[in-house]
């Protein structure tokens, strides 16, 4: 299988605009993202995808030529730009079986999570395939920042949610973990070519627009998704603050 792992990159950022060139250790999140990526074993090329020159002059810079594509400044999510990169790719006769998808904000990304996602597809069946572990706090588990997932018996994921589920009737919540395991979803998604180019032209539905949650789209049109477990949660940065919260993770990592 020839894997690509495509990173979208958004300068214009509510939260935190010029995000992906923060500097985190002395290097941008950016970058940080792009190499971690890169020691993975089975990714057989990376590119940053992203609206601004700005990024990709950095990039540019920093890891060379064909480590950046700039793309439509009109996307509504990272998936979409993932698919325009996979197009203009094919046209160009370079064409790759397994898309990963992952975020530009995540610098403390582990190659073992992109490895367990390739590997889910030596099964033929799976269309794709993301990353879930386990819940560990109650705080963890009912933030609606967290979204949850829930799993049937072969892997494949039956529903999506920022509410935690399932629901444990006639128990406390504060005892809900005590009952059994709980999943959060690890926001990283690989996908067959052909299934990425086909969600790329469905329409938001009404449990997405519920939710604010791309893969609800996914699973309301009926593909499935095959989840993964991994033992890492991984640290995103979506605010200033969560920016220092890393620099304090990254020095006691040394």
């Amino acid at each position: 299988m020839k894997v690509l792992a495509v990173i979208p990159a958004r300068y214009a950022s509510t939260r935190f605009p010029g995000k992906p060139l923060a500097m985190l250790g002395g290097r941008s999140i950016i970058e940080r993202v792009w190499q971690r990526v890169n020691r993975a074993d089975g990714i057989d090329a990376a590119v940053v995808a992203t609206d601004d020159e700005r990024i990709c002059d950095h990039m540019e810079q920093t890891a060379g030529e064909g480590s950046v594509m700039m793309t439509s400044d009109q996307h509504r999510s990272g998936t979409d730009r993932c698919g325009e990169v996979v197009s203009r790719m094919e046209k160009q006769g370079d064409r790759y079986d397994i898309v990963i998808n992952v975020q530009g904000d995540e610098p403390f990304v582990e190659p073992s999570q992109l490895e367990a996602l390739i590997a889910c597809f030596d099964d033929p069946s799976v269309q794709i395939a993301t990353l879930a572990t386990p819940v560990t706090s109650t705080d963890e588990l009912l933030s609606p920042n967290n979204v949850k997932v829930v799993c049937a018996d072969n892997g494949k994921a039956l529903y999506f949610s920022r509410q935690p589920i399932p629901y444990r009737r006639g128990v406390e919540q504060e005892r809900w973990l005590d009952e059994g395991r709980y999943l959060k979803h690890v926001g990283i998604y690989a996908f067959r070519s052909e299934a990425l180019h086909e969600v790329c032209r469905l329409e938001p539905g009404a449990l997405e627009e519920a939710e604010k949650l791309e893969q609800l789209r996914w699973l309301a049109a009926g593909y499935t998704i095959h989840v993964a477990l991994t033992d890492h949660a991984n640290i995103g940065i979506d605010t200033p603050g969560d920016l220092a919260a890393a620099e304090d993770y990254l020095k006691n990592k040394r």
